[in-house]
């Protein structure tokens, strides 16, 4: 299968903290955020439109490590968070950056939503700061948190915020939508939108990652502590029945399981299986419905930093980079580095599915 995979030229020069493929399905752009202070944005075709290692278009400096990014209305604007307390939009025509709001600490996520055309960041600060990006109101509306937030996941109706504490929070957009167009720049914009439900993570230890099911019926989440949870957002008590956990990313090392972080889950727009990556330098697809892994790839050379699927379902993009899982400060030139895998038509398809 290693001929299915390429590596992309010009990686970052320190740890990946993200990469997110364009949404649309016609693309084959990605951006990855650093601790180098860059967001860059490649794409796998070359200039005659074939299937290449990857060529880096641009990179954007920024004033501190860049710990997320996504794309926004098109793959022409991308949106970035980071240890600056800023939240950033790039036109990546003119190379503009403006900054959108700044928080009271790190941010650690960003997701736009094109349903609802909000850019929505979460912060160390424990606050969403929810910015309308149809021009209504420059000042974004600030939703507080009850802990500090990890990771952050959307559908088209949904947002789900994992927190600290193992707490989790799911909000209607909808309901958020309306709540922060009531919101005037007169005041600090403060709104108390409920969330839709509060949750307790299934998982015993930090959740690590969150990402929704295409299909917007749930989400699965991981923990540092190598397990993954499979949840539906139907709270009736047949839906709620059917959530499930399982361990994952575990070596045996002189008869002793070494437990990994869980670092990243991406789902497959198209089938609806999953990826997840580990500290062990493993990434595995699975079948979530069919609670079974589809498949397991041959081990990295590092920790498993991101994963993500293209818009068409077709790639998955790999992240490595030398984690805190190895106790190693430094990150030795040489060592981030970005995979694309071209998958088989079965390769990401459930046990089930014809």
């Amino acid at each position: 299968m290693a001929s299915n995979q390429v590596t992309v030229a010009s990686p970052p020069t320190d740890a990946i903290s993200a990469l997110k493929f364009s949404p649309d399905p016609d693309s084959t752009r990605f951006v990855v955020s650093s601790w180098d202070k860059h967001v860059y944005l490649y794409d796998l075709r070359d200039e005659n439109g074939n299937i290449g290692e990857g060529k880096l278009l641009q990179k954007f400096e920024h004033r501190a490590p860049v710990l997320d990014v996504c794309f926004g209305a098109n793959e022409d604007e991308i949106y970035t968070a980071g240890l600056d307390w800023d939240v950033r939009k790039i036109d990546i025509s003119t190379s503009a950056q403006t900054v959108l709001s700044s928080h009271d600490a790190g941010v650690r996520s960003v997701v736009y939503s094109k349903e609802h055309s909000l850019v929505i960041s979460a912060s160390w600060d424990s606050t969403l700061h929810v910015h309308r990006t149809d021009g209504s109101d420059p000042s974004p509306a600030i939703i507080p948190l009850p802990s500090k937030p990890f990771s952050m996941s959307l559908t088209p109706t949904k947002l789900v915020v994992a927190m600290a504490s193992r707490a989790l929070h799911i909000y209607d957009l909808k309901a958020v939508a309306l709540l922060t167009a009531q919101s005037d720049g007169n005041n600090p914009n403060k709104v108390e939108v409920e969330p839709w439900q509060r949750r307790e993570s299934s998982l015993k230890f930090m959740t690590r990652s969150v990402a929704c099911m295409p299909n917007d019926a749930g989400y699965a989440s991981s923990s540092i502590e190598g397990r993954v949870a499979v949840e539906w957002f139907d709270p009736s008590p047949e839906s709620q029945a059917r959530k499930y956990a399982f361990k994952c990313h575990r070596q045996t090392s002189d008869d002793v399981d070494v437990v990994y972080p869980v670092n990243s889950l991406s789902f497959n727009p198209i089938h609806g299986t999953f990826a997840s990556g580990g500290g062990d330098g493993v990434v595995a697809l699975w079948d979530g419905i069919a609670k079974r892994r589809i498949r397991q790839y041959q081990k990295y050379p590092s920790s498993v930093a991101a994963v993500d699927f293209s818009g068409n379902g077709k790639y998955l993009a790999i992240a490595i980079s030398p984690g805190f899982e190895d106790g190693k400060d430094d990150v030795l030139e040489g060592t981030v580095k970005i995979f694309v895998r071209e998958l088989g038509e079965t390769e990401a398809k459930g046990k089930g599915a014809k």
